[in-house]
């Protein structure tokens, strides 16, 4: 029992870091990267779309991205998504593509991102604490029901720390590099 207990929870906690991790994908290190625009929803006829299925993305150069809509008729309602959204980006649209030039980041806006990808990181743990609450609050539910001993209790609950603590370690590695990746001029 305790092993699909375990199975469930490992796969639970390693999408929460899933989760971290394609926030920092979104957060600018200066060079353009297609990911930046993963979150970015476009109204298409009332209805919130992703960019991405609406237009192909692509990266030409390092500071540039890309966007060819499949409808030319979306390259108002791209252009002005992205104007709108919290990317601080400026769209230039020439009729069939709409391009956005990635501008160096300061050393200002370079912290700025540290602390949203420690924000990010911390959302993550906070996750994986849930998880831990939640499957340490089954075991003792088990304990009182009797269906395992103390002794089992108490290895499952210790368990279930060390597989908190491995993910949480792992969300902590990826912040360090998010955070090199940014700082890196």
């Amino acid at each position: 029992m305790s092993q699909m207990i375990n199975q469930g929870l490992e796969k639970n906690m390693a999408k929460s870091v899933e989760a971290a991790n394609r926030n920092f994908n979104t957060i600018r290190t200066g060079r353009a990267n297609t990911s930046l625009l993963d979150r970015l929803t476009v109204e298409y006829y009332g209805t919130e779309t992703p960019l991405k299925s609406l237009a192909t993305i692509s990266t030409p150069d390092s500071q540039t991205i890309a966007i060819q809509p499949f409808d030319l008729t979306t390259l108002p309602l791209i252009e002005k998504a992205i104007s709108v959204s919290d990317l601080g980006f400026t769209p230039n649209n020439d009729g069939k593509i709409v391009r956005i030039n990635i501008p160096p980041l300061t050393e200002e806006r370079r912290k700025e991102f540290c602390k949203l990808a420690a924000k990010y990181a911390e959302e993550g743990k906070v996750a994986l604490r849930n998880i831990r609450r939640d499957a340490i609050e089954r075991i003792k539910k088990s304990e009182k029901e009797s269906d395992v001993s103390e002794d089992e209790s108490r290895d499952q609950q210790d368990n279930v720390q060390k597989l908190t603590n491995k993910f949480i370690n792992e969300i902590e590695k990826n912040l360090s590099e998010k955070e090199q990746e940014i700082l890196r001029v």
